[in-house]
């Protein structure tokens, strides 16, 4: 999650801990009616939200590259590699463009099969409220793609068109 959300190895593994020894401290806040991994999911995210709105204060980096999502596949062939890789990075660039509690919202939906209720409790939202965050990245993540794909139907034409002149 950490990883997902800040996108630096460093920054990312300084989080986890973080996040753990904020779990340990607060331990006896923790309600075990509640699954545990949805309690840590929830500390880690609130800190990841915090350190991107505290980078964005800092510098305001639209440039910088989340890293891949998914590791690559060896036994995939090369353009069929390429072509993965360029899809991860093309949703890893989308994903960067998100508000923090969007971002935090579809890692969590889509990456730790987390619920409703799961993400709202992780997020500190109702669940229509978490309802409704998802639902507004899905479109902005669907809009983006489709300009992507758009763009890219541009080229090609432009670039496999025979000539008139």
């Amino acid at each position: 999650l950490c990883m997902r959300m800040l996108g630096e190895r460093g920054e990312a593994e300084d989080a986890a801990q973080e996040s753990f020894l904020r779990a340990y401290r607060g331990l006896r806040r923790y309600d075990p009616e509640r699954p545990f991994g949805t309690w840590l999911l929830s500390i880690a995210s609130h800190y990841c939200i915090d350190q991107l709105r505290r980078r964005r204060l800092e510098f305001v980096s639209v440039e910088e590259e989340l890293p891949p999502l998914i590791e690559a596949d060896p036994h995939l062939g090369p353009e069929e590699a390429l072509t993965t890789a360029q899809k991860h990075e093309a949703v890893s660039r989308i994903l960067g463009a998100l508000a923090p509690q969007d971002r935090a919202a579809i890692v969590l939906r889509y990456w730790y099969d987390l619920s409703y209720e799961e993400i709202a409790a992780a997020l500190s939202l109702t669940v229509p409220a978490a309802k409704s965050r998802l639902h507004r990245a899905r479109r902005l993540l669907a809009e983006r793609w489709g300009e992507r794909r758009a763009e890219r139907a541009t080229i090609w034409r432009a670039t496999n068109e025979p000539s008139t002149v």
